[in-house]
């Protein structure tokens, strides 16, 4: 019988107690002693959140392919358990051996939005490992950290051993091979950092020094060793048909929030969206075979008995063999209780067809997201979605039967005008027409429901609006009463729903997305203050973020409202993320312009992902 971290009393004490005892269907179980690496995969959120993960669970299937490694899983206790674990001073343990996570070689910790970063304090804090990577001696585990805000790590550099700059599955091989020799000689933690550093890829902060201008801009950042590079390109999976992927998925006793096997189609996004970070990281675009798609999504499915498989991309509409790839799984799994997934889709008239057939329309809502309110800001963002495609979309899906539709935007996007703002309740509203235009009386099923949510629009780094100022609070709160306003004015108002994001969590979001070391100072003082899940609404405190910023003597409106020189050295400059500052500089000219620049199947912008020999770069080539 397997042993447990935790009692009965405190199982029977807690809030879903099963996300902390391991023993999922598919859980890799090995012998400490036949592995001679130890590696806590750690997702900084709790459970439901992490183990919907889809990067986690490729990094967890691969690394376990390897007889030397363990890898186990680890996730931010809840509040409740958070509380008991201090009073009864019982150290953070991975799932699968209930082990605590300070016995590891490895914590890899994944940091997929900035809200997260006082959890990764609350992980170290439980784990008995201290904060601060220059404290730690060779009986500590190397903390890696890794995910797309590993982009800019700055603001997290004192609490890392090592970053991991793009996709895993290129050097986790060659950093344990690397660890494993140095161990086996009796090496150091300094002897390995050492050597790790000169890994492509890897980033070790304590090897490198900023100095700062009077104006708190940064004069250099350099190298404090030999022989370390002065720049780290990101590593990339060229043919992402090389790289392994999820056999025997996971399958969680709780429900949580991606219940269903997931199969990644694509990486990248041919789009080119100017306030997207994901579509510029992620770049070029790398599509998977047909063949190999086929195979893992009958092994997944096979080996967990889900029942809904979601095809994963930042825009699946782009794979080239979507058509061919729905056909497959429609008439493979007919019959089988098997419903299919299609998220990020763009709403034309193939998507409605399949996804009419593949779900329950009466229960579905339609999600466009617009992002922008006028053609004129669409194109600033170059969005490439015209009103006019939106409203085909609206009126194809309202004769297919849907009378839902979510509409997405920001407010605060560069160049904001009222009329921009005001041009979201009037886009909802045309929505909402054209579904009383497009269906006969005696066919409607009910009133017509839009639903639109703007989020506040924060410049993001490897963006062409990483120059951007954003809006303060107040400005951004003004903005969103000036189109709340504007929807009361609307004649099917009572069909138009609106909401819109939280404007404090957005200020913290900026400065952490856009900081640089000296914001470590502050995400160590409010954790010491108190702040932990602050991207859950109910747990987020502003009142500490403040008083730490205070505390710090930090300015907030440094790394928000200021205005950004074309020729200022951003803090995460240093990383070569396959986009060219150039061409980030030119498409941010283009913005102010409203040019819009073509998609890259449409044309090549000259960005630099071609560099990397591979992707839509090469696509119909000889």
């Amino acid at each position: 019988m397997r042993k447990l971290a935790l009692p009965d009393e405190i199982l029977l004490s807690i809030q879903q107690p099963a996300r902390y005892i391991g023993g999922e269907v598919n859980m890799c179980v090995k012998d400490p002693k036949d592995v001679a690496i130890r590696f806590a995969m750690c997702f900084p959120d709790v459970y439901e959140i992490g183990m919907s993960h889809l990067g986690m669970q490729i990094l967890y299937d691969m690394f376990n392919r390897r007889d030397d490694v363990w890898c186990e899983r680890v996730f931010s206790p809840w509040t409740d358990l958070d509380k008991v674990m201090r009073e009864c001073r019982i150290p953070l343990f991975a799932l699968e051996s209930q082990d605590p996570v300070k016995e590891f070689d490895f914590l890899g910790i994944t940091i997929q939005y900035e809200m997260c970063y006082t959890n990764i304090l609350q992980i170290l804090d439980l784990s008995g490992i201290p904060f601060h990577s220059d404290e730690r001696g060779d009986h500590d585990p190397i903390v890696i950290g890794g995910g797309p805000c590993a982009y800019n790590p700055e603001p997290l550099a004192p609490f890392f051993d090592l970053f991991y700059i793009g996709e895993g599955e290129t050097q986790y091989d060659a950093i344990f091979d690397l660890y494993k020799d140095i161990r086996s000689r009796g090496g150091s933690r300094e002897e390995f950092l050492k050597a790790a550093a000169k890994l492509p890829g890897i980033y070790v902060p304590s090897f490198y020094d900023v100095a700062y201008l009077e104006d708190g801009t940064i004069a250099s950042f350099v190298p404090n060793q030999d022989g370390i590079p002065g720049r780290i390109k990101k590593e990339l999976v060229v043919d992402p048909d090389d790289a392994p992927y999820i056999e025997n998925p996971i399958v969680p006793f709780i429900k949580v929030t991606q219940d269903r096997v997931v199969l990644e189609i694509q990486r990248g996004c041919i789009r080119g969206c100017r306030f997207c970070q994901a579509g510029n990281i992620y770049r070029p675009l790398r599509e998977h075979s047909l063949e190999y798609l086929k195979k893992y999504a009958y092994q997944m499915l096979k080996s967990t008995g889900h029942e809904e498989i979601s095809l994963s991309s930042l825009s699946s509409s782009d794979y080239s063999q979507l058509k061919e790839l729905v056909t497959f799984l429609m008439e493979e799994f007919h019959g089988k209780g098997v419903n299919i997934s299609l998220p990020s889709l763009r709403i034309d008239a193939f998507s409605l067809d399949v996804m009419s057939k593949v779900q329950d329309v009466k229960k579905s809502s339609l999600t466009f997201a617009p992002e922008a309110g006028t053609q004129r800001l669409r194109d600033v963002i170059n969005k490439g979605l015209t009103e006019e495609a939106i409203l085909n979309g609206a009126a194809k899906a309202f004769r297919g039967g849907w009378n839902r539709v979510k509409l997405y935007f920001m407010l605060g996007l560069p160049t904001e005008t009222k009329e921009d703002m005001e041009g979201i309740a009037l886009l909802a509203e045309k929505v909402a027409e054209t579904f009383y235009d497009e269906v006969p009386k005696e066919k409607r099923s009910g009133k017509v429901q839009v639903a639109a949510s703007s989020s506040f629009f924060v410049p993001k780094p490897f963006t062409p609006f990483q120059w951007a100022k954003m809006c303060t609070r107040e400005e951004f709160l003004q903005r969103a009463y000036t189109v709340k306003d504007k929807f009361k004015e609307m004649k099917n108002r009572k069909s138009l729903k609106y909401s819109y994001h939280d404007a404090d969590v957005t200020i913290l979001e900026g400065v952490l997305a856009r900081g640089d070391r000296k914001i470590a100072a502050v995400v160590e003082e409010a954790y010491r203050k108190g702040a932990l899940y602050d991207s859950w609404t109910e747990h987020f405190k502003n009142e500490i973020w403040m008083q730490a910023f205070e505390a710090c003597q930090v300015s907030i409106d440094f790394y928000t409202t200021r205005e950004r020189k074309l020729d200022e050295t951003f803090p995460w400059d240093f990383i070569d993320a396959g986009v060219a500052k150039e061409f980030l500089k030119r498409e941010w000219q283009n913005a102010i312009r409203e040019s819009v620049t073509p998609n890259c199947r449409q044309r090549c912008s000259g960005c630099g992902a071609r560099d990397f020999g591979g992707g839509v770069c090469f696509e119909n080539q000889n």
